[in-house]
């Protein structure tokens, strides 16, 4: 920070000017000499240990280290930092530098070459929602699980005791309709969920709602979604003719004709792994949360626990359900990280070709349609990488037992690459 002007760092760092002032006194005091014991383990030994203790697979089919086998594989090879060291030590520089590599969190990829654009279609729903819009879903196979004792809970206890060993009694599907204006829920608990099931399920739940009205659904893409049984029940309630099966004898001609708006009963279907963006999947967490970890001893006692719930619900807790999200961001995260996949060798071994296929159409979209969403510093940072790993991609590819899939995949690599280069090469001809 010597030698550079206060204000140029805070408009760098994004911060007030006084943060700055601050900040260069506290590090004019810790350069200066002190007393004391000096420092065992320096900065290049403490950086060797993070850089040793963060690997995500230290063996081959391990998992994360322990502080206890951390500390017993350095200080059998105490070469790897120096110096050998306690579990103690190894814990204080994690916490120093706020590290917590143990810990880790789900995630979503998205594999939909057109999440985006499907996306769009979806979010003015719910920040504008038409009368009669319904989100729905099944929860499959929910576990009806009986504990062998029954719960404790006394004075003393702060916390419910639960048994640990339980019986199985089987597994429900739950069916459930969310009607968004007003947080609602129309459900139906059954044995499976075949297409014979939702049909019958989807039905009753038609039977409820006004004849003359426009009714909208939102779902996820399970094939029983665009069934021609399906179809048929729509058309019914619709009062048309549904086309014939051989006119729509594949699933996106299907699809097409549910979503079309020139009938009464139109569907909105979310983006391949994208059912995140289906309403519906936030009330299921609220009655996993609140009913369904219970114990149950049978089919019959977890169906009335449902049906009680859902009842109290739509009298007492229904309202409808905020949201906020608008997508922002969302572009530049897909395309961060799929660039730290390919920043990673190992990342790349575990690919299939299918995945990379999808990815490299998923960033075609999104050059060719929001390239302005994206920073251009993280396009060319994908040019680079794609230039760079070429060769490993193309043997990946290579080694695909499938001649169409691995054609699609090389074709797909090519135009991705001669894209972000002409696009690249004209943003920097446009700045010239």
């Amino acid at each position: 920070m010597k030698g550079i002007n206060k204000k140029v760092i805070s408009e760098f760092a994004g911060c007030s000017i006084d943060i700055v002032y601050r900040w260069s006194k506290r590090l004019e005091i810790n350069d200066k000499p002190r007393s004391g014991r000096p420092v065992i383990y320096t900065e290049e030994m403490q950086i060797k240990m993070i850089s040793f203790y963060c690997q995500t697979t230290p063996l081959t089919g391990c998992g994360r280290w322990s502080l206890r086998w951390a500390e017993k594989q350095l200080n059998k090879y105490p070469g790897l930092i120096g110096k050998s060291i306690s579990h103690s030590t190894i814990q204080r520089i994690l916490k120093k530098h706020n590290l917590k590599p143990h810990l880790s969190r789900y995630f979503l990829q998205i594999t939909d070459p057109d999440f985006f654009p499907k996306m769009e279609k979806l979010l003015p729903l719910y920040l504008n929602p038409p009368d009669n819009l319904y989100c729905f879903d099944e929860c499959t196979g929910i576990q009806i699980l009986q504990r062998l004792a029954p719960d404790l809970q006394t004075e003393e206890m702060k916390k419910r005791l639960e048994e640990f060993e339980y019986i199985r009694n089987g597994t429900i599907d739950l069916f459930a309709f969310l009607e968004v204006k007003s947080g609602k829920i129309f459900s139906q608990c059954r044995a499976d969920h075949k297409i014979e099931t939702l049909i019958e399920v989807f039905e009753k739940q038609l039977k409820t709602l006004p004849e003359n009205e426009t009714i909208h659904y939102i779902m996820d893409n399970l094939a029983s979604h665009s069934s021609y049984k399906l179809c048929e029940l729509i058309a019914k309630y619709c009062n048309i003719q549904c086309p014939s099966e051989k006119q729509l004898d594949k699933v996106n001609k299907r699809r097409e004709w549910l979503q079309s708006e020139n009938k009464r009963i139109i569907f909105h279907y979310t983006p391949f792994h994208g059912s995140w963006l289906n309403m519906v999947e936030i009330w299921f967490g609220i009655i996993k949360d609140k009913c369904l970890s219970e114990s149950f001893n049978s089919a019959e006692a977890i169906h009335n626990a449902i049906s009680e719930f859902v009842e109290q619900w739509n009298t007492l807790l229904a309202h409808p359900f905020k949201w906020t999200y608008d997508g922002s961001g969302l572009h530049q995260k897909a395309v961060d990280r799929f660039i730290k996949m390919l920043e990673n060798s190992n990342s790349i071994e575990t690919m299939n070709v299918t995945f990379l296929s999808k990815q490299f159409f998923l960033m075609i979209n999104l050059i060719e349609q929001y390239w302005k969403n994206v920073k251009i510093e993280i396009w060319m940072r994908l040019y680079e990488l794609i230039d760079i790993k070429s060769d490993h991609l193309n043997s990946l590819i290579n080694n695909d037992d499938k001649p169409k899939r691995k054609e699609k995949a090389k074709m797909a690599l090519k135009y991705l690459f001669d894209t972000l280069r002409n696009c690249i090469n004209r943003d920097h001809d446009i700045s010239a």
